[in-house]
Order: C-alpha cells, then sequence, then structure tokens
C-alpha cells in the first residue's frame, strides 16, 4: 500500500543530487579522496536542516551525521539508515544530464548523446519487470550515479516524510552518509562513538524485494617480481625481466575457473586488478574475495605457488608476496542478530513485497560496519546497471524503498 500523506520526492533528489560530479579516486591518499564529495555533502546537511533537523553536520572527514528524532518515549535501539555519496572511478560521473522516462514501455532505451549506448531489455532482463514505471537514466557520455546517490535519495525522502508526519511512532533514527565506499574505504574515519546507533541499514542495493545479508570476505593481494637489470646492448646471460615473470604469472593462471568471468553463485575467486613494471621490479595486484573467510587463505596459498613457479622458469629471479584484509562476511555478525533481518522482511511485507534475501558477489559499507559494532544488513533501492553508461533507476523501486523504511521504523519501535 502506498503511504499516506505522501508527498514524494525522491525522483527529483536524485536528478538534483546525479548532477554533482562525486567521483572518488583510488589513487588520492586524501580523506575524503576528493575534496569534490563534500559537494554534495554540503547540499544535504542544508537540506536536512532545512526540515527541521538542526543536528545535521559535515565532519573534515567527509561524513554527514543527522538525526531524525524519536516520536515515541519507548525504549527503542538507535537504528542508523546509511548511503555514500561518492561514484565509483570505473566511468565519468562529471557532468551527468539525467534523463526521466516517463511510463516505459519495455523497448530498449538508446542514449541520446551516445546512441551506441542502448540499454537493452536482453542485457538488462530486469527492465522487463518495470514497464509501466519511470525509469531515470543518464544521457549516454557519463553514468548516472545512481549508485548511490539514489540511496541517499531514499534516506533523504524518508527524512523529509517522517519530519512531516510526527505521528509516525518511530525510535531516533542516525543517518550518515559516507564518502569513498567505491574504493573500499567507506568508514575508514566514522566515528562510531559519534554515530551512537545499535543497528544498521545501508541503502545500496538493486532489484525490489532484495534484501543482502551476506556480501563477500574480501583480501588484497600483491605479488612483486624482482629481475635483475643490465645495459641490453651487453644483456646476453645476464638480464632476468621482472616484466616477463608478471606476464608468465598472469598467463599461468587459470582462465576457465577461479575468476570472476567464469564464477557465479557463492564461489569465490581470484583477480588481476593491476599490473605495472619495469625491468628489475613488477607487480601485479589482485583482489581475492570468497564468501567463506578461512577460503581466502586457500586461494593465497595457491596463487602463491603460481607465483613461486613463475619465478622458478626465470633462475635468479625472486619474489615477495603481501596479504591486506579488505572486508569480511558481514553474515558472521547477522547471525547472532537476527531480529536485525527478520524486522526488514517484515517491513518489506507491509510494503506488499515478498522478500528474497541474496548473498552480494562484492561488499558494501555494511560489510565493514557490521564488524565495527553496527550490524548492517543491505537494501534494495533500485539501482541497476552500476559502474556504466548503461546504468538506470526505477522511481518506482525508490519510492518503494521509503514506504519500507518507514515500515522498518514503526517495527523496531513495536518491538522496542
Amino acid at each position: 500500500m502506498a503511504l499516506a500523506r505522501y508527498n514524494q520526492t525522491a525522483a527529483e533528489r536524485l536528478m538534483r543530487y546525479v548532477q554533482i560530479d562525486t567521483q572518488s579516486d583510488p589513487n588520492s591518499e586524501a580523506q575524503p579522496s576528493t575534496e569534490k564529495q563534500k559537494d554534495l555533502s554540503r547540499v544535504l546537511v542544508e537540506e536536512l536542516q532545512a526540515m527541521g533537523i538542526s543536528d545535521a553536520e559535515l565532519d573534515e572527514h567527509g561524513y554527514v551525521y543527522a538525526t531524525i528524532p524519536a516520536t515515541t518515549d519507548k525504549d527503542v535501539p538507535v537504528i542508523c539508515y546509511c548511503a555514500h555519496v561518492d561514484t565509483a572511478p570505473d566511468c565519468s560521473g562529471k557532468g551527468v544530464k539525467p534523463i526521466l522516462h516517463k511510463a516505459y514501455d519495455g523497448n530498449d532505451i538508446t542514449l541520446p548523446d551516445d546512441t551506441s549506448v542502448v540499454i537493452s531489455t536482453k542485457n538488462h532482463p530486469y527492465l522487463k519487470e518495470r514497464i509501466g514505471d519511470d525509469i531515470i537514466t543518464a544521457s549516454g557520455t557519463t553514468l548516472l550515479g545512481a549508485d548511490d546517490k539514489a540511496g541517499v535519495a531514499i534516506i533523504m525522502d524518508l527524512a523529509h516524510h517522517l519530519m512531516n508526519n510526527q505521528d509516525i511512532e518511530h525510535g531516533k533514527i542516525r543517518i550518515l552518509f559516507t564518502p569513498d565506499e567505491e574504493i573500499g574505504r567507506g568508514v575508514a574515519a566514522v566515528d562510531m562513538e559519534r554515530l551512537g546507533a545499535q543497528y544498521g541499514y545501508t541503502l545500496d542495493g538493486g532489484e525490489r524485494g532484495l534484501l543482502e545479508g551476506e556480501t563477500f570476505s574480501a583480501d588484497a593481494a600483491t605479488v612483486t617480481f624482482h629481475g635483475i637489470s643490465a645495459h641490453p646492448g651487453y644483456a646476453k646471460g645476464k638480464i632476468v625481466h621482472a616484466i616477463k615473470i608478471a606476464s608468465a604469472f598472469v598467463d599461468s593462471l587459470p582462465k576457465d575457473t577461479w575468476c570472476p568471468e567464469s564464477t557465479e553463485g557463492m564461489e569465490g575467486f581470484v583477480h588481476p586488478m593491476a599490473m605495472s613494471g619495469e625491468l628489475e621490479t613488477a607487480t601485479v595486484q589482485f583482489i581475492v574475495r570468497d564468501f567463506v573467510t578461512a577460503k581466502l587463505a586457500e586461494h593465497e596459498a595457491r596463487l602463491k605457488e603460481y607465483a613461486e613457479k613463475a619465478v622458478a622458469m626465470f633462475p635468479g629471479s625472486s619474489m615477495t608476496f603481501e596479504v591486506k584484509e579488505q572486508y569480511r562476511n558481514m553474515k558472521e555478525i547477522l547471525d547472532g542478530c537476527p531480529q536485525v533481518m527478520d524486522y526488514a522482511e517484515e517491513a518489506y511485507k507491509r510494503a506488499g513485497m515478498t522478500p528474497e534475501r541474496q548473498s552480494i558477489r562484492g561488499g558494501t559499507d555494511g560489510s565493514r560496519l557490521s564488524f565495527i559494532g553496527l550490524p548492517c544488513p543491505n537494501i534494495f533501492t533500485g539501482e541497476m546497471g552500476i559502474h556504466s553508461k548503461q546504468e538506470y533507476v526505477s522511481v518506482q523501486d525508490m519510492e518503494k524503498a521509503v514506504e519500507t523504511l518507514v515500515h522498518l521504523s514503526q517495527i523496531w519501535a513495536e518491538r522496542g
């Protein structure tokens, strides 16, 4: 059922927010990685304050904190709704021109500024489920930025709705907007004491009705090969070329198993993300993923064996192998507080949906938040085709997510 007295603003907000360039930068050591992310965050603080949320603030690290005050005297756990403001480095987010396609008719969507970019129902079958919806896309030269500005717009619309309908009973709700999620640093400097919430939900999911309470566990692995240099004119029997070692190593990896392009479902993988080098030194950077945390060490040991075999092919060479933890499967934490998922499922049902629990072949801010004190599954927003020029979102999906959050806030108050 639709919410009573619901003056819908999510679509209008999204179409404004995506025009602000907030792309994060994996090569920057700054916090946040790009100052331009704060351009949107400042807008959000101003809009929250205009709603009457007086404590809305932007800190020096790029985090927005705000409170929707409780409308009940019950002792209700403080919950947090979280979304990230940055867009992915994979595709330009500068000069986004959002387009609203009213009452989508089921045909492929050709984008006007680059007609070679077509959002087809063949490549995006979820579109077939959204016939009749209003669809927002970019114009063909940039990504849209619905990942995760749809989540931002949904939370802002929720705040707008609750602040204007004080008779809806709910506990204290904290809002958190983060930078740098797309480069794996979304909660690197979040102040958990300042946030002051017991449970949370990220708004960063895709299809309507999906509820995500499990993610990959993730490590980063760096393999560095060391060769021997010499003048190339007098190099016979002397040069051991690090780039050739690295190339032989990467070429030796399985091509039909153990990689993203050959795995699905609950299968893990290793994936070379970057390669660089010169004669003496070459480096290959990997991400390592699996739903079972213990299996990461197995993947890494196997990867190291491939590297050692490559070194053995080039006498005089050597290598170093380094692993860094990135994030862990949130299910390990959520299994200890099942009500967080159960209440969300009940909210989906009250909003007229059949909830479907799903595992994410990736991670969210919720992965890290769950392990630093805020159990935090992921709720749908409708964002699809993410990190690409074919990105799109259904307005009605966004509005259904707002309705879900209203019900979820009420359920936490009811259950106390």
